[in-house]
């Protein structure tokens, strides 16, 4: 009788018969189950656009692992969309998914000890979840992202599915009609994919290349193009070569790649909810806590090369076609960290060097030639957030870099859109959002219906936001989130009252807000900390285990 060599540990021997029955049940052979047993975190669904097309990837990974040399074994997991979530308590849940995801796939990899790990994912916190159980795992892991969404195109322009949202301001002005809305609604996300602009979905897939963990040239090819099939193919081949040189996640994900991916982050101008999601993947790659000071010191020091929407009329699909992340760390390159590995088993130094530069200077430029000469996300402090607040210089009109006004203080986004919406907030406010954080929201919702309902109001370019919850990758205008400690911690965000006046000044990265320290320090003797009423469920949990916004809002 032929004695199989079994590759995973747990199915060899008398001990591991069991096992092998329990598999062969479902048509696994003894000659697949000798190979490596990779497994695919399969986060289809069709409730997500920027995941609908995962089924299909999935299959041409299973088949680039067999063609590896591995055996392919699938399970799934959640993915929440962030557009259909905002505006309602749903929103709550979004932030707080990632840290499930994460959960979720350590439990299923370390009950069935497989050999190597790919993850399939694509929108805003799926793929930094996805990321942090990797770092986690530290098994050899490969990311692949399912590709953004091309525009939509308006009266020959070009936008982001965020158009609807603009177009309710529109509306409410008079400037369209109800049959133009209606026009909008059903052109404005033309097909799948995460969403066309250079939001969180898209950062983090950048991210995931920049850090070495996808492969080279992946994270920006559009989601309809048959090269995503190819590139999931590839990294199906990858992981199995990988689990061969033994070369694990935490390999990969180094202090110097995670600087290398903060420099992207400013090179790019991307959302500002990667900070977080590299603190938390650098936490869980058992590297410790990634001080917001850190990316304070790179965003003074590495320059904005790279301008997309919502910082520029360029989409993702320019981006791709102006060579993408690797065309971004070419111009880079004397700044980088050179010598750090990615999942083709290369040095980033190796990659780079066949590289040419980028022919569209309309999105990448050269370092010599920047759109700003400091990264386009920056790090705030002052007495508003001692512990630090960020804002995205990128997407931020000239004249609202440096602002004085009074504050319009609201309990609630609900509260601040109808506000806004019934032209009760005037030009030149600051309009201060609080009780959003990680425990006040709870979850740190973003804040991406009010700044959308100021740039329909045409008060974009005079107001400012400010609040200790998030925004979304998609906001432009003079915002400024994660404010910590948060207001529901007793943060001096829960002492400002309408009227006070805050200072917002970004080339000095400072927040104030200009009240005597006596008259804020007998605020906080009649300050009581409000409760919001909370379904049963996980919210309560991740109140309570959660933390600052400046240390990731990562739970434990």
């Amino acid at each position: 009788m032929e004695e199989y060599q079994y590759y995973n540990q747990l199915l060899k021997g008398d001990g591991g018969a069991l096992k092998r029955a329990l598999y062969k049940s479902m048509g696994f052979t003894d000659s697949a189950l000798e190979k490596p047993l990779i497994a695919i975190v399969n986060t289809y669904t069709n409730a997500t656009p920027g995941h609908f097309n995962i089924n299909e990837m999935c299959e041409q990974v299973k088949k680039g692992i067999e063609s590896g040399g591995g055996t392919a074994m699938v399970f799934g997991s959640i993915a929440p969309c962030d557009g259909i979530a905002e505006g309602h308590d749903g929103m709550r849940y979004i932030l707080p998914s990632r840290d499930l995801i994460t959960a979720s796939v350590e439990c299923m990899v370390r009950a069935h000890k497989f050999d190597g790990l790919v993850l399939l994912g694509s929108c805003d916190k799926i793929v930094p979840g996805l990321l942090m159980a990797a770092a986690r795992l530290d098994i050899p892991s490969v990311f692949c992202n399912s590709g953004p969404m091309m525009p939509a195109v308006y009266k020959d322009k070009h936008y982001d599915g965020n158009i609807v949202t603009e177009a309710i301001g529109w509306k409410q002005r008079g400037e369209i009609t109800q049959e133009e809305f209606r026009e909008i609604e059903n052109l404005a996300e033309p097909c799948v994919g995460s969403c066309a602009m250079l939001g969180t979905a898209n950062t983090m897939g950048c991210m995931a290349e920049a850090l070495g963990m996808s492969l080279p040239g992946s994270a920006a090819v559009p989601a309809i193009h048959s090269k995503r099939m190819q590139i999931a193919y590839t990294t199906g081949e990858a992981v199995v070569e990988l689990v061969v040189k033994n070369i694990t996640a935490r390999k990969i994900i180094t202090k110097d790649s995670i600087y290398n991916a903060m420099a992207v982050l400013m090179g790019i101008g991307g959302s500002t909810n990667a900070i977080m999601h590299l603190q938390a993947i650098h936490k869980e790659a058992g590297l410790g806590e990634l001080p917001l000071t850190l990316f304070d010191e790179l965003s003074r020091r590495i320059p904005q090369i790279a301008s997309v929407y919502p910082a520029s009329p360029y989409d993702m699909v320019d981006f791709y076609e102006a060579g993408g992340v690797p065309s971004v760390m070419k111009e880079l390159e004397p700044l980088l960290r050179l010598e750090c590995l990615n999942i083709t088993g290369h040095t980033m130094k190796e990659s780079l060097k066949q590289l040419g530069f980028s022919k569209r200077r309309e999105v990448i430029r050269s370092i010599s030639d920047p759109f700003h000469l400091t990264g386009g996300v920056a790090v705030l402090s002052g007495n508003l957030a001692p512990l630090g607040a960020v804002v995205k210089p990128a997407a931020m009109p000239g004249h609202l870099m440096r602002i004085e006004g009074k504050a319009r203080v609201f309990q609630s986004e609900q509260e601040a859109c109808h506000a806004i919406l019934d032209g009760l907030v005037e030009k030149n406010t600051i309009v201060v959002l609080r009780y959003e954080g990680p425990k006040g929201g709870p979850g740190m919702p973003e804040m991406y219906r009010p700044m959308k309902c100021l740039e329909g109001m045409n008060l974009s370019d005079s107001c400012a936001l400010v609040t200790d919850g998030r925004f979304s990758g998609s906001n432009r205008g003079c915002f400024v989130g994660h404010i910590s400690p948060e207001a529901y911690e007793g943060g001096t965000l829960a002492l400002v009252e309408n009227g006070d006046i805050i200072r917002i000044d970004i080339d000095n990265r400072e927040i104030s807000l200009l009240v005597e320290d006596a008259v804020l320090n007998e605020r906080k003797r009649h300050w009581i900390r409000p409760e919001k009423e909370i379904s049963d469920g996980y919210l309560n949990t991740y109140k309570k285990i959660s933390q600052s916004a400046a240390q990731g809002a990562v739970v434990g």
